[in-house]
């Protein structure tokens, strides 16, 4: 019997999207081990050193080494929620940044880039990101030279309000990041939901349409003048933060799950 496999999603809206699609779940929090065999998923079960067959995969997380999964899904070419190429292409962050500009109608602000063992001159105030991880990690605002350890993206520093503009299927949301310090944040404890531009609404489902991503958000900066500047695309956005999104996700992952089931 084939199944319906969610990668990363906790106990909670595991048991709430259980209870509300047709096939069997196999659930793993962690990334799975898979194969693919004469053209179908298979996963090993949580539960049991067997491989069980796949027919649909709920991907929404980010590990260490997670690129391999990626393109196994990618290469497999079912029905992957998000796209399994999508996800493909927001990986590595520096090169999905790349790709993003391509499409966006606001990401033309100049970026700096320097490899590993080399020192960065920095004129005035920028902002180092390197890695993959979000939510604060792997950044830091930087004056001088500065000396890189891994490979690294410098954008210039930008004042002015950080925004989230969120889509979930056909709803979209926009949020006010929050935070203490220029760092901003969706776990901040002043965001909060702001009326959506249209704008960069249009600028995140073009970036969707374009990835294949019925799930993503996008993170800009909008200055005191009203200009707007794209920072990154993720892929895997939190949906869990506010019960607004929540509830948009799982009424859409569910119903993702059971067309043509």
């Amino acid at each position: 019997m084939r199944r319906l496999l969610t990668v990363g999603l906790e106990r909670p809206e595991v048991n709430e999207l259980r209870d509300r699609v047709t096939l069997p779940v196999v659930a793993h929090e962690m990334l799975p081990k898979v194969q693919i065999r004469g053209g179908e998923l298979f996963t090993l079960h949580p539960d049991r050193e067997q491989f069980v067959p796949v027919a649909k995969v709920i991907f929404h997380g980010i590990f260490d080494n997670d690129l391999p999964t990626l393109a196994a899904l990618a290469l497999w070419g079912g029905p992957c929620l998000p796209g399994a190429h999508g996800m493909l292409d927001c990986r590595p962050r520096i090169a999905n940044l790349a790709r993003v500009r391509r499409v966006s109608r606001f990401a033309d602000l100049p970026r700096g880039y320097a490899d590993a063992g080399t020192s960065f001159p920095v004129n005035g105030q920028m902002v180092a990101k390197w890695g993959e991880w979000h939510c604060g990690e792997g950044k830091e605002r930087v004056t001088g030279d500065h000396p890189v350890a891994e490979p690294t993206l410098f954008e210039p520093f930008i004042s002015g309000e950080a925004v989230r503009v969120q889509v979930i299927g056909s709803k979209a949301f926009q949020l006010r990041l929050g935070g203490a310090d220029w760092k901003k944040s969706i776990h901040g404890d002043d965001t909060a939901f702001t009326d959506p531009d249209p704008d960069l609404v249009d600028d995140t489902r073009r970036l969707a349409e374009h990835f294949g991503l019925p799930v993503c958000a996008t993170d800009y900066m909008v200055t005191p003048t009203g200009e707007k500047q794209l920072l990154e695309l993720n892929h895997i956005p939190n949906v869990t933060q506010f019960a607004e999104m929540r509830t948009a996700y799982l009424d859409f992952a569910a119903e993702w799950a059971n067309q043509g089931v």
